[in-house]
């Protein structure tokens, strides 16, 4: 059995954290996402890298693309895992598809993913999220 701090107990941490970010994205209300990312922040994504140094800041990269989900009716989105690994003992990266769904519960779309979550004093937060084509 792993102890605690283990790589594996990280591990297990870091996806529960990111199922928990899964299920605030879902609500499309920004003041449910900013807990789960770190300030500083890096997105990088179709539109270009973005450094976020504040939730503030954060709202701005993140804002329109909430705003572009719910006009085309997407009601919740879910995380399949496909790759783990622990960078250091305070980084982990996790790579991912992104699988979107109408409220109708239809498929609206998937994405690939990669993330980087950093451990402080506060948890594990994404430090930066990488968002691409599946």
């Amino acid at each position: 059995m792993a102890s605690p701090g283990s790589p594996s107990n990280d591990q297990a941490d870091v996806i529960r954290v990111l199922r928990e970010y899964y299920s605030a994205f879902s609500t499309l209300k920004l003041e449910d996402v900013f807990p789960y990312f770190n300030e500083p922040s890096f997105l990088i994504g179709p539109q270009g890298a973005f450094a976020a140094t504040t939730h503030n800041l954060l709202a701005t990269a993140i804002a329109p693309a909430l705003e572009g989900l719910r006009a085309r009716g997407f009601g919740r989105t879910e995380l399949s895992v496909r790759n783990l690994k622990s960078l250091s003992p305070t980084a982990i990266l996790v790579e991912g598809v992104a699988q979107r769904y109408k409220v109708d519960g239809q498929e609206l779309d998937r994405a690939g993913v990669t993330y980087i979550l950093h451990k402080s004093g506060s948890g594990w937060k994404i430090a930066v999220l990488v968002l691409g084509p599946e």
